[in-house]
């Protein structure tokens, strides 16, 4: 592939940098990265826009108090299309900035803690296993299904959702996670979609207040009760649901395909389980689940890296660039899952950093392991460059489907 050239304010990337990626970006990320750190780029259509692509700037951005997360810092054009199409996303924390940040976050902070989370590791590991006891006993499948299917249960198990509703919750999940789109169409969807997650969490609110129980959105509803407002919990929820879950089914399905491109280091993982905690932290670095962070909005005229930014530009930090940018990391694009100091960007940093990153970290430890144990022979079952990646208008890095071959399915 061809990079592109470099962008500079004058001359922007065009919206198909991010609405139509390429099957593998890094190359075009290390020609952006080593010509400027900060480069314009058409997107959102219309408005002041720029990526980051190293790490020291990136690192720096995510905790910059010049940088807002709250779209009420947005143009006013970009505030009405949001509230218009997805409302339900603008009352929880990660559009907010502190103090408001801070008091919403508390509303899950203690659930998430690792401490916390950590009780939960058998249950995923139970969860995990019931699904691969549904595989075929020999022969192909589309892991993605399974990738997409763990988070989900797991999640909606915290938070007490039914199993029936969990079809829709990912169809809306999905839908809402590229909000605002840049066609009516696609935020008529959208539109729909928050409506109806909003009416689905506005209605468990209400059971669980007549019959509290021992779940997640309980607990959230009990912490609640110091002054939060029904549109904060919901808030709060869907984003559970959203960041809960095609992230997490991103790093499993981005991890086993690493895997499978370099065997080595997946019989070294298959050899010692141990290692899947570092392994884990490889995949969401060489790989991230999320290629570029949330929105931000610069709250005043700036300068990053000598590139002079202004008042309500929207600020991209490419976090699949910094990532692998060889001033942080050693042989970047070599796949290590025994590297250490890996301090990558896949979860954010700073006061934004994902509070369900325990859980996500958990997810793939337990389930990448497990396919390689149980799933002996396993290998793609299509050529690399016939996978597909979702391309739509979404921060999420992932796979469209990931076929895969075994010999047998062996008991857990």
């Amino acid at each position: 592939m061809t990079a592109e050239p470099a962008a500079s304010p004058r001359h922007p990337l065009p919206p198909e940098y991010f609405t139509e990626p390429p099957a593998d970006p890094h190359e075009q990320n290390a020609a952006l990265r080593s010509a400027c750190p900060v480069h314009a780029i058409d997107y959102p259509p219309g408005g002041e826009a720029y990526v980051v692509t190293d790490y020291a700037t990136s690192s720096e951005a995510f905790s910059d108090p010049r940088l807002s997360k709250d779209p009420a810092n947005a143009p006013a054009w970009f505030r009405e299309a949001l509230e218009h199409s997805s409302p339900v996303l603008i009352h929880h924390m990660l559009s907010a900035d502190p103090p408001r940040h801070t008091r919403l976050r508390k509303l899950v902070g203690r659930a998430f803690l690792p401490r916390q989370i950590e009780k939960s590791r058998p249950r995923v590991q139970e969860i995990t296993d019931d699904l691969v006891d549904g595989f075929p006993g020999s022969g192909e499948i589309d892991l993605m299904d399974f990738a997409l299917a763990l988070p989900m249960q797991v999640i909606c198990e915290l938070l007490g959702v039914p199993i029936d509703i969990r079809p829709r919750l990912h169809e809306w999940g999905v839908t809402i996670s590229g909000a605002p789109y840049p066609d009516e169409e696609s935020n008529e969807r959208l539109r729909i979609a928050s409506e109806s997650i909003e009416q689905f969490f506005l209605d468990l609110l209400k059971a669980r207040r007549a019959e509290p129980g021992t779940d997640l959105t309980s607990d959230i509803l009990r912490a609640a009760a110091d002054g939060y407002t029904d549109d904060e919990v919901v808030s709060t929820l869907v984003l559970l649901i959203i960041a809960g879950h095609r992230t997490t089914a991103n790093l499993i399905g981005n991890g086993i395909r690493a895997l499978l491109l370099h065997p080595d280091q997946l019989e070294r993982l298959r050899s010692d389980p141990a290692l899947a905690a570092s392994a884990v932290e490889e995949f969401l670095r060489y790989e991230a689940p999320v290629y570029r962070s949330t929105l931000r909005v610069a709250t005043e005229d700036m300068t990053l890296r000598g590139v002079d930014i202004g008042k309500q530009s929207f600020i991209h930090l490419m976090i699949d660039s910094a990532n692998r940018d060889p001033a942080e990391f050693a042989e970047p694009d070599r796949l290590d899952i025994t590297r250490e100091a890996n301090h990558h960007l896949a979860f954010g940093q700073g006061a934004h950093f994902c509070v369900g990153a325990p859980l996500s970290r958990i997810e793939g430890q337990v389930a990448i392991p497990t396919l390689l144990r149980r799933l002996p022979g396993l290998h793609l079952a299509v050529r690399p460059d016939e996978l597909v990646w979702v391309s739509r208008n979404s921060p999420s890095r992932g796979l469209a489907a990931l076929p895969i071959h075994y010999d047998r399915r062996l008991p857990r």
